[in-house]
């Protein structure tokens, strides 16, 4: 058996789990009628739909590891009665989210990452307002959950002694081993495999790789899954690569930090001088730029035993039109109330990769935490 369907037994097996138990607690109220009207009061108040004829937009990223939190985010809104749009058809980079969020096209979405998308509440609307003027960050979906950063193949940083980018940087014979395979072969330069246009994450590595001086060392933009798919080929076919990636994901189970791969080391950390000059990017300050990553998978420990990775781990957070949110209080304070593991992510990112339906992982994943998640819908419709 699969590790996807041992998850999958494990959920169901909770799921039932909690129902026994859920039914054991009403067959022990049988012979007390006082108990028996507070429980139908009860089951009255876990019924309430305060979102009943209330049409929603949700949208979604444009980065499928963002796919089972909009379908979790939907089903519970759909439990509060509220008709919730299918959140693949606005699938947006977050420029364009926030820009529809605060025009009020999309009411919310669940797939912020914050510092990294600060930058767009500070964009300017055609009438002259911020968009943080009408759209606000919410809850704490993930804090500190989105770990991010560059993963090299292992065998080529041992073989060059590449433990940052600054000793791939002044390494010549490292980088024409690089450069000889690489994107762009024979260019003189390290093609390193960065994000897609419209993520942000590729403005913020311009700004990292500007801020450092790098003169060797560039991004290559392109549809991300079909680029991690060529990295995962080269990994496999033991040629020197380094991608930029994140958790939670399924990615990191196939270049294998510690295995197959490293963390990267970035000694130069972006702070707020915005070294590439664009709008909004004093906002991509990723100080202090390091994680608690054991020397195995990250070679390149500072003093203090921390990974300079070159990041700040970002808060995976919810975003919403003010509007919406005044509108509608259960809504609202359903958003503030959802907080996701870490783990439980990257376990439906894998079964995702291994080809479930993110609304069937999402319905398994609500029935596994039944009552975690009747404490945030009570407390939405108590708003």
């Amino acid at each position: 058996m699969n590790k996807t369907s041992e998850k999958k037994l494990l959920l169901r097996a909770c799921g039932i789990a909690v129902s026994a138990l859920l039914l054991l607690s009403a067959c022990g109220s049988d012979d007390d009628s006082s108990a028996s009207s507070s429980s139908s009061s009860e089951s009255s108040e876990a019924t309430m739909t305060p979102g009943e004829g209330v049409s929603v937009t949700i949208g979604r990223a444009s980065w499928s590891t963002g796919y089972v939190q909009a379908e979790i985010y939907t089903a519970l809104m759909e439990e509060l009665g509220y008709e919730v749009s299918e959140s693949g058809d606005m699938e947006l980079g977050p420029q364009q989210a926030f820009m529809a969020m605060a025009e009020g096209s999309m009411d919310f979405w669940a797939n912020s990452w914050m510092p990294g998308h600060q930058s767009w509440l500070e964009a300017e609307r055609t009438d002259g307002s911020l968009v943080g003027e009408a759209v606000s960050i919410i809850g704490e979906e993930m804090m500190s959950g989105g770990l991010q950063g560059y993963l090299i193949e292992k065998t080529f940083a041992d073989e060059y002694g590449i433990k940052t980018f600054e000793d791939l940087e002044g390494n010549a014979d490292a980088i024409a081993a690089y450069d000889a395979t690489d994107a762009n072969p024979n260019n003189g330069m390290v093609d390193i495999m960065g994000c897609p246009e419209d993520w942000t994450c590729d403005n913020i590595i311009n700004a990292q790789f500007a801020g450092a001086g790098y003169e060797k060392i560039v991004q290559v933009k392109a549809g991300y899954d079909p680029m991690w798919a060529q990295a995962v080929d080269m990994v496999t076919e033991g040629l020197p690569v380094i991608a930029y990636t994140w958790t939670p994901s399924a990615y990191i189970t196939q270049i294998r930090p510690g295995d197959n791969s490293y963390w990267l080391g970035m000694e130069y950390i972006l702070d707020d001088s915005n070294p590439t000059g664009e709008e909004g990017g004093a906002e991509w300050d990723q100080r202090p730029g390091t994680a608690a990553i054991g020397a195995d998978m990250c070679p390149a420990q500072n003093a203090d035993g921390k990974c300079m990775i070159g990041w700040v781990a970002a808060d995976i957070q919810a975003a919403a039109n003010n509007d919406f949110l005044a509108a509608n209080p259960s809504a609202e304070e359903l958003l503030k109330q959802i907080k996701l593991s870490v783990m439980d992510v990257s376990v439906a990112n894998v079964a995702q990769g291994d080809g479930a339906d993110p609304k069937d992982i999402a319905a398994e994943w609500i029935a596994a935490n039944r009552a975690t998640v009747d404490g945030w819908l009570s407390a939405a419709r108590g708003a």
